[in-house]
Protein backbone atom coordinates (compact mmCIF):
# COMPACT_ATOMS: atom_id res chain seq x y z
CA UNK A 1 0.00 0.00 0.00
CA UNK A 2 1.50 3.75 -0.81
CA UNK A 3 0.99 5.63 2.26
CA UNK A 4 1.49 9.03 0.55
CA UNK A 5 -0.87 8.10 -2.68
CA UNK A 6 -4.80 8.73 -2.73
CA UNK A 7 -6.74 4.80 -3.02
CA UNK A 8 -8.87 4.95 -5.74
CA UNK A 9 -11.87 2.33 -6.14
CA UNK A 10 -12.32 2.02 -10.43
CA UNK A 11 -16.03 0.82 -10.90
CA UNK A 12 -18.38 0.74 -13.74
CA UNK A 13 -21.67 -1.15 -15.38
CA UNK A 14 -20.12 -2.29 -18.87
CA UNK A 15 -18.41 -5.23 -17.10
CA UNK A 16 -14.44 -5.32 -16.47
CA UNK A 17 -13.19 -5.62 -19.44
CA UNK A 18 -15.01 -2.69 -20.99
CA UNK A 19 -12.48 -0.48 -23.20
CA UNK A 20 -13.94 2.40 -21.13
CA UNK A 21 -12.86 1.06 -17.56
CA UNK A 22 -9.46 0.08 -19.49
CA UNK A 23 -9.03 3.59 -20.87
CA UNK A 24 -10.09 4.75 -17.06
CA UNK A 25 -7.27 2.40 -15.21
CA UNK A 26 -4.63 4.27 -17.23
CA UNK A 27 -5.76 7.33 -16.27
CA UNK A 28 -5.89 6.83 -13.05
CA UNK A 29 -2.98 4.69 -12.39
CA UNK A 30 -1.03 8.69 -13.10
CA UNK A 31 -3.17 9.75 -9.78
CA UNK A 32 -3.06 7.15 -6.87
CA UNK A 33 -3.47 3.72 -6.06
CA UNK A 34 -5.76 1.81 -7.63
CA UNK A 35 -8.25 -0.84 -6.46
CA UNK A 36 -10.63 -1.93 -9.02
CA UNK A 37 -13.89 -3.65 -8.39
CA UNK A 38 -16.49 -4.27 -11.07
CA UNK A 39 -18.87 -6.40 -12.42
CA UNK A 40 -18.00 -9.24 -14.54
CA UNK A 41 -20.22 -8.88 -17.02
CA UNK A 42 -22.55 -6.26 -18.50
CA UNK A 43 -24.69 -4.85 -16.45
CA UNK A 44 -26.27 -1.31 -17.76
CA UNK A 45 -29.25 0.34 -17.59
CA UNK A 46 -29.15 -1.33 -13.56
CA UNK A 47 -29.45 1.37 -11.56
CA UNK A 48 -29.23 1.59 -7.99
CA UNK A 49 -29.81 -2.86 -7.76
CA UNK A 50 -28.08 -4.86 -5.54
CA UNK A 51 -28.03 -8.19 -4.75
CA UNK A 52 -30.27 -9.86 -1.60
CA UNK A 53 -32.02 -13.39 -2.95
CA UNK A 54 -28.39 -14.52 -3.81
CA UNK A 55 -24.47 -14.93 -3.11
CA UNK A 56 -21.74 -12.80 -4.67
CA UNK A 57 -18.39 -14.29 -5.68
CA UNK A 58 -15.21 -12.67 -6.07
CA UNK A 59 -12.26 -13.30 -8.52
CA UNK A 60 -8.79 -11.70 -8.39
CA UNK A 61 -7.71 -10.68 -11.45
CA UNK A 62 -3.88 -10.51 -12.62
CA UNK A 63 -3.44 -7.67 -14.12
CA UNK A 64 -0.12 -8.46 -15.49
CA UNK A 65 2.11 -5.62 -15.49
CA UNK A 66 -0.03 -2.75 -14.45
CA UNK A 67 0.37 -1.78 -10.60
CA UNK A 68 -3.39 -1.78 -10.07
CA UNK A 69 -5.53 -4.38 -8.07
CA UNK A 70 -8.89 -6.01 -9.89
CA UNK A 71 -11.29 -7.80 -8.62
CA UNK A 72 -14.66 -9.13 -11.07
CA UNK A 73 -17.80 -9.11 -9.25
CA UNK A 74 -20.40 -11.18 -9.65
CA UNK A 75 -23.45 -8.68 -8.97
CA UNK A 76 -24.54 -5.12 -9.87
CA UNK A 77 -22.51 -1.96 -10.06
CA UNK A 78 -23.80 -0.95 -6.56
CA UNK A 79 -22.89 -4.31 -5.22
CA UNK A 80 -19.19 -3.90 -6.18
CA UNK A 81 -18.70 -0.67 -4.24
CA UNK A 82 -20.60 -1.94 -1.15
CA UNK A 83 -18.29 -5.17 -1.18
CA UNK A 84 -14.97 -3.25 -2.29
CA UNK A 85 -15.89 -0.57 1.08
CA UNK A 86 -16.54 -3.18 3.13
CA UNK A 87 -14.58 -6.19 2.23
CA UNK A 88 -11.47 -5.69 -0.40
CA UNK A 89 -9.83 -2.27 -0.14
CA UNK A 90 -7.43 -2.05 3.24
CA UNK A 91 -9.16 1.24 3.62
CA UNK A 92 -12.08 3.58 2.73
CA UNK A 93 -10.81 4.76 -0.49
CA UNK A 94 -10.65 8.86 -1.15
CA UNK A 95 -12.08 8.57 -4.25
CA UNK A 96 -14.41 6.48 -6.66
CA UNK A 97 -14.46 6.94 -10.42
CA UNK A 98 -17.46 5.48 -11.94
CA UNK A 99 -17.28 4.38 -16.01
CA UNK A 100 -16.38 5.47 -18.52
CA UNK A 101 -19.63 4.49 -19.56
CA UNK A 102 -20.47 3.35 -23.31
CA UNK A 103 -23.27 6.41 -23.69
CA UNK A 104 -24.39 9.09 -22.58
CA UNK A 105 -25.73 9.06 -19.16
CA UNK A 106 -27.00 13.17 -19.08
CA UNK A 107 -30.63 13.90 -18.18
CA UNK A 108 -32.87 11.67 -16.86
CA UNK A 109 -30.39 8.76 -17.88
CA UNK A 110 -28.93 9.29 -14.34
CA UNK A 111 -31.68 7.75 -13.20
CA UNK A 112 -31.54 4.51 -15.01
CA UNK A 113 -27.43 4.27 -15.20
CA UNK A 114 -25.76 2.13 -13.21
CA UNK A 115 -22.53 4.16 -13.47
CA UNK A 116 -23.88 6.54 -11.54
CA UNK A 117 -25.76 4.09 -8.92
CA UNK A 118 -22.53 3.00 -7.79
CA UNK A 119 -20.71 6.26 -7.72
CA UNK A 120 -23.48 7.28 -5.65
CA UNK A 121 -22.93 3.89 -3.48
CA UNK A 122 -19.66 5.59 -2.74
CA UNK A 123 -20.51 8.85 -2.21
CA UNK A 124 -23.39 7.36 0.66
CA UNK A 125 -20.58 5.65 1.68
CA UNK A 126 -18.68 9.00 2.35
CA UNK A 127 -16.69 9.00 -0.07
CA UNK A 128 -15.83 11.71 -2.97
CA UNK A 129 -17.13 9.92 -6.08
CA UNK A 130 -17.64 10.96 -10.06
CA UNK A 131 -19.30 9.04 -12.81
CA UNK A 132 -17.37 9.28 -16.21
CA UNK A 133 -19.31 8.80 -19.64
CA UNK A 134 -18.71 9.50 -23.24
CA UNK A 135 -21.27 9.92 -25.70
CA UNK A 136 -20.48 6.80 -28.20
CA UNK A 137 -22.33 3.68 -27.29
CA UNK A 138 -19.95 1.41 -29.24
CA UNK A 139 -17.85 -1.32 -28.28
CA UNK A 140 -14.83 0.27 -29.98
CA UNK A 141 -15.17 3.74 -28.99
CA UNK A 142 -12.26 5.77 -28.37
CA UNK A 143 -11.54 7.47 -25.28
CA UNK A 144 -8.25 8.61 -26.12
CA UNK A 145 -10.15 12.60 -25.91
CA UNK A 146 -11.43 11.80 -22.68
CA UNK A 147 -8.03 11.25 -20.74
CA UNK A 148 -6.99 15.08 -20.39
CA UNK A 149 -10.58 15.68 -18.93
CA UNK A 150 -11.18 12.63 -16.50
CA UNK A 151 -7.67 13.28 -15.49
CA UNK A 152 -8.03 17.30 -14.35
CA UNK A 153 -11.35 16.28 -12.80
CA UNK A 154 -10.08 14.14 -10.96
CA UNK A 155 -7.21 16.23 -9.64
CA UNK A 156 -9.73 19.15 -8.55
CA UNK A 157 -11.95 16.45 -6.75
CA UNK A 158 -8.48 15.35 -5.03
CA UNK A 159 -7.53 18.55 -4.55
CA UNK A 160 -10.69 20.49 -3.12
CA UNK A 161 -12.91 17.93 -1.80
CA UNK A 162 -16.46 17.72 -3.08
CA UNK A 163 -19.35 19.27 -1.04
CA UNK A 164 -21.20 16.75 1.69
CA UNK A 165 -23.29 14.40 -0.49
CA UNK A 166 -22.43 15.57 -3.96
CA UNK A 167 -21.59 13.12 -6.47
CA UNK A 168 -20.30 14.82 -10.03
CA UNK A 169 -22.10 12.99 -13.76
CA UNK A 170 -19.64 13.74 -15.85
CA UNK A 171 -20.38 13.89 -19.69
CA UNK A 172 -18.39 13.80 -22.51
CA UNK A 173 -18.84 14.21 -26.55
CA UNK A 174 -18.00 11.98 -28.95
CA UNK A 175 -15.31 14.40 -30.56
CA UNK A 176 -11.92 15.27 -31.20
CA UNK A 177 -10.13 16.83 -28.27
CA UNK A 178 -9.43 19.93 -30.09
CA UNK A 179 -13.48 20.51 -30.79
CA UNK A 180 -14.26 20.25 -27.56
CA UNK A 181 -14.73 23.90 -26.43
CA UNK A 182 -14.04 23.27 -22.55
CA UNK A 183 -16.01 22.07 -19.14
CA UNK A 184 -19.55 23.59 -17.95
CA UNK A 185 -20.79 22.94 -14.93
CA UNK A 186 -24.73 22.50 -15.49
CA UNK A 187 -27.97 21.51 -14.34
CA UNK A 188 -30.00 18.44 -15.32
CA UNK A 189 -31.94 19.08 -18.54
CA UNK A 190 -35.70 18.37 -18.39
CA UNK A 191 -35.86 15.56 -20.75
CA UNK A 192 -37.61 12.02 -21.24
CA UNK A 193 -37.87 8.77 -22.90
CA UNK A 194 -41.14 8.47 -25.53
CA UNK A 195 -40.90 4.53 -24.86
CA UNK A 196 -42.77 2.12 -27.02
CA UNK A 197 -42.63 -1.60 -26.64
CA UNK A 198 -42.86 -3.69 -29.96
CA UNK A 199 -44.22 -7.12 -29.57
CA UNK A 200 -43.78 -10.05 -31.43
CA UNK A 201 -44.09 -13.67 -31.53
CA UNK A 202 -41.54 -16.20 -30.73
CA UNK A 203 -41.41 -19.38 -32.72
CA UNK A 204 -42.97 -21.34 -30.17
CA UNK A 205 -46.52 -19.15 -30.29
CA UNK A 206 -45.41 -16.84 -27.27
CA UNK A 207 -45.41 -13.24 -27.05
CA UNK A 208 -42.51 -11.19 -26.20
CA UNK A 209 -41.63 -7.42 -26.41
CA UNK A 210 -38.44 -5.23 -26.61
CA UNK A 211 -38.28 -1.97 -25.20
CA UNK A 212 -37.83 0.59 -27.61
CA UNK A 213 -38.10 4.39 -27.98
CA UNK A 214 -36.81 8.08 -28.47
CA UNK A 215 -35.02 10.53 -26.01
CA UNK A 216 -36.75 13.74 -26.51
CA UNK A 217 -34.82 17.39 -24.76
CA UNK A 218 -38.28 18.98 -23.43
CA UNK A 219 -35.68 21.94 -21.89
CA UNK A 220 -34.79 24.55 -24.12
CA UNK A 221 -32.44 26.33 -21.29
CA UNK A 222 -28.70 27.10 -22.01
CA UNK A 223 -27.56 26.07 -18.67
CA UNK A 224 -28.53 22.10 -19.03
CA UNK A 225 -26.08 19.16 -19.63
CA UNK A 226 -27.89 18.79 -23.18
CA UNK A 227 -27.22 22.13 -24.18
CA UNK A 228 -23.68 21.28 -22.96
CA UNK A 229 -23.14 18.73 -25.08
CA UNK A 230 -24.72 19.81 -28.16
CA UNK A 231 -22.36 22.79 -28.38
CA UNK A 232 -19.23 21.21 -27.79
CA UNK A 233 -18.85 21.56 -24.10
CA UNK A 234 -18.03 18.62 -21.34
CA UNK A 235 -20.87 18.21 -18.58
CA UNK A 236 -20.61 18.58 -15.19
CA UNK A 237 -23.56 18.00 -13.06
CA UNK A 238 -23.58 17.99 -9.23
CA UNK A 239 -26.01 15.43 -8.06
CA UNK A 240 -26.98 14.47 -4.50
CA UNK A 241 -28.77 10.87 -3.27
CA UNK A 242 -31.06 13.10 -1.13
CA UNK A 243 -34.08 12.81 -3.14
CA UNK A 244 -36.46 15.45 -0.97
CA UNK A 245 -38.18 18.08 -2.63
CA UNK A 246 -37.57 20.61 0.01
CA UNK A 247 -39.67 23.73 -2.32
CA UNK A 248 -42.84 20.96 -2.04
CA UNK A 249 -42.29 20.80 2.09
CA UNK A 250 -44.17 24.28 2.67
CA UNK A 251 -47.39 23.12 0.61
CA UNK A 252 -47.66 20.15 1.68
CA UNK A 253 -47.92 21.21 5.31
CA UNK A 254 -50.61 23.59 4.48
CA UNK A 255 -52.44 20.39 3.82
CA UNK A 256 -55.08 19.07 6.29
CA UNK A 257 -53.12 16.78 7.77
CA UNK A 258 -55.12 15.57 11.01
Amino acid sequence: MHKNKPLILITNDDGINAPGIRNLISVMNECGEVWVVAPDKGQSAMGHAITVNSTLHIEEINSGDEPQKEFSCSGTPADCVKIAISELLPRTPDLCVSGINHGSNSAINVIYSGTMSAAIEAGMEGVASIGFSLLDYSDNANFEHCKPFVKKIVQNTLENGLPNGVILNVNIPKLPYDEIKGVKICRQAKATWEEEFDKRIDPRGRTYFWLTGKFVNLDKGEDTDEWALENSYVSIVPVQYDLTAYHAIQELNSWDND
